[in-house]
């Protein structure tokens, strides 16, 4: 399970959209040659805990989903059977999209259910033993997202590891936000030191704050108050952007020459360029930007 194991580097960023701050991005898209970004955080501790001669993963996503697509690579490398529960129907007479695609021939059993099925696995717990053919005992479920106590874990090490390359705590953190998974093992992880700004990727997701007290409360971390989510950069909504949005992208793609895609971690580095803009940090305050991966979406564009 070495795969696991990995870290991510930070990388130095100077360019013209983020100016008077000491920018860092924590380069998490390069945990795995084909698994972009976090994903794999979010899973660890499920999949350390789980045996795979006895277990079948089943988890939830849409047609682009990085989590699934995380799933379906690490079900193939560890010998999990994996099952995925996808929103929608495909087109008729359409292929897969390409990281359905992938999923499939990874080995993944996909069953699509309608929008109003996907609701109810969201909102009822157990809803999803109704589609799957085996006993559920010898099922392990992974919420939408990997949203988990144990992913709350796996992605805290993600603070130990930049503190031991920058040998401080940041005075902020900025990420992009779906969930709020991500954002909970980072607020946990920092255990109440600098501040921790969360960009909401989904429009209406003002419930996302007590998602992540929740969450904390799960993981039986204190109640941190430093963090913030703020919700003015969704361009629309989940995987709606803007010209202003695409446009930045390349910009930023052309400067930094780091991949970004405009539904997650695009929005979040746009947002700190308007942040930046709008004199919201000290001047050279160190900041760390979270590269969650994600670069699914770019391929649904």
């Amino acid at each position: 399970m070495n795969f696991l194991s990995h870290s991510s580097p930070l990388q130095k960023i100077e360019s013209e959209l983020f100016p008077g701050v000491d920018l860092w991005v924590k380069r998490d898209d390069l945990l795995h040659p084909e698994v972009s970004g976090n994903k794999f955080r979010k899973l660890k501790y499920s999949l350390l805990a789980a045996n795979p001669a006895q277990t079948t993963l089943v988890s939830m996503g849409g047609a682009w989903s990085n989590h699934l697509h995380a799933l379906a690579h690490a079900g193939h490398l560890l010998g999990f059977r994996t099952i995925g529960l996808v929103r929608g129907y495909p087109g008729q007479d359409q292929p897969l999209t390409a990281t359905l695609d992938d999923c499939a021939k990874l080995g993944m059993q996909l069953h699509f259910v309608s929008r109003a099925s996907y609701r109810e696995l969201r909102e009822q717990a157990n809803r999803w033993q109704a589609w799957v053919d085996i006993d559920p005992s010898l099922c392990l479920w992974l919420p939408e997202g990997g949203n988990s106590i144990a992913a709350v874990r796996g992605v805290a090490e993600l603070v130990t590891e930049m503190i031991e390359e920058i040998g401080e705590y940041p005075a902020s953190i900025i990420v992009a936000c779906g969930t709020g998974t991500t954002l909970a093992g980072i607020v946990a992880g920092m255990q109440n030191q600098g501040r921790i700004i969360g960009i909401a990727a989904v429009q209406n997701s003002q419930y996302l704050h007590a998602e992540v007290l929740q969450l904390l409360a799960r993981a039986e971390h204190p109640v941190y108050a430093n963090f913030e989510i703020l919700h003015d950069f969704t361009h629309g909504g989940f995987a709606k952007t803007s010209g202003s949005l695409i446009e930045f992208c390349a910009r930023f793609v052309a400067d930094t020459k780091i991949p970004v895609e405009p539904v997650y971690t695009g929005k979040m580095f746009y947002a700190l360029h308007q942040l930046c803009h709008a004199g919201k940090f000290a001047e050279g305050e160190h900041i760390v930007a979270i590269h969650t991966g994600g670069l699914q979406g770019n391929r649904g564009f």
